[in-house]
């Protein structure tokens, strides 16, 4: 029976609002892990799976725990599992086969099961809070700029978006050390950009047009962002798209042919990239700016997400 001092935010369906439900404690099976969960940071695509049925699609069943950024310490082990021990804190890979909060329930709730294969150990000092949102606030940024984007010394670097996620890219970017110039409309963004190590900032990437950027990476994805940034990069340049924003963009095939431009997508990512966040994390070099609120906060907070009124990240401590 589900234990009422057990609880979390469920989502039932598209377009509803998530539901404060008493739920049993999950057994891990062979191979899994269950972590207690400590901290759940909130992403903008939770936003995009509760609001949009293109989304939805691709999650469930329902009912189902959001949260997919995941940390906390492991309460048991499944039959077969080695190399963790009960107390170990460690956060959950998303973008793995265990796809918590996506495909089983995730953060936003006491417990989340994992494959072990998607356990990241989290390094003493290092926050649970911070380790949360490295999972997908680091992760994803670390993918784009350093696996996709191969960001190196000397590079140009282009960053649309200075949320989240954006932030976080440009600061990787810099100690990367490359020349970034970022993209943010919001003015009052500006002066962290500027404590970020970027070069220049404007309201928008076509400013750069005479650059020669190498790189655009754009965190904001509303179309228009990546018909720009095929615009602005040099020939033979990259772009490289994580923002999902929209889910379509009208672009110039023309300028994309005759610059050699070469477009990729940007998701996913791997244990090994989640740590080497956390390397940064540790030596103080990247501190993202996180906001910390309660678990009964969580919908309220998408609310705010969903308006557009969030500059740093959300994490909410269970």
């Amino acid at each position: 029976m589900p234990d009422p001092v057990l609880r979390s935010w469920q989502m039932t369906g598209t377009g509803e609002p998530l539901l404060l439900t008493p739920v049993s404690r999950p057994e891990p099976g062979p191979g899994q892990v269950l972590v207690a969960v400590q901290a759940a940071g909130l992403c903008h695509t939770d936003v995009g799976i509760l609001d949009d049925a293109t989304w939805t699609a691709r999650v469930g069943p329902f009912p189902l725990t959001l949260g997919h950024e995941v940390a906390g310490v492991v309460a048991s082990l499944g039959p077969g599992v080695t190399g963790w021990s009960p107390g170990d804190r460690v956060a959950i890979n998303p973008a793995g086969t265990s796809r918590p909060g996506l495909g089983r329930d995730g953060g936003y709730g006491p417990y989340a099961v994992a494959d072990a294969a998607d356990l990241v150990p989290v390094p003493d000092g290092l926050s649970i809070e911070l380790a949360a949102a490295g999972t997908d606030a680091g992760r994803a940024p670390y993918r784009a700029v350093v696996v996709r984007g191969e960001v190196g010394p000397g590079d140009k670097v282009g960053i649309i978006g200075l949320g989240g996620l954006g932030q976080v890219g440009a600061r990787i970017a810099v100690l990367r050390g490359a020349e970034v110039y970022a993209a943010e409309p919001k003015e009052s963004l500006w002066p962290m950009a500027r404590d970020l190590g970027v070069h220049a900032v404007a309201t928008d990437i076509s400013s750069f047009g005479d650059v020669g950027l190498d790189v655009v990476v754009d965190f904001a994805g509303f179309g228009s962002t990546t018909a720009a940034a095929i615009e602005v990069v040099r020939e033979h340049g990259r772009v490289v798209q994580v923002g999902m924003g929209r889910l379509e963009s009208t672009i110039s095939t023309n300028a994309l042919i005759l610059k050699q431009v070469t477009l990729m997508g940007s998701r996913g990512g791997t244990v090994e990239d989640i740590a080497a966040v956390y390397d940064m994390f540790a030596s103080g070099d990247l501190s993202p700016a996180l906001e910390l609120i309660g678990f009964d906060d969580i919908p309220a907070a998408l609310d705010r997400l969903r308006a557009g009124g969030v500059t740093g990240r959300l994490v909410a401590r269970y």
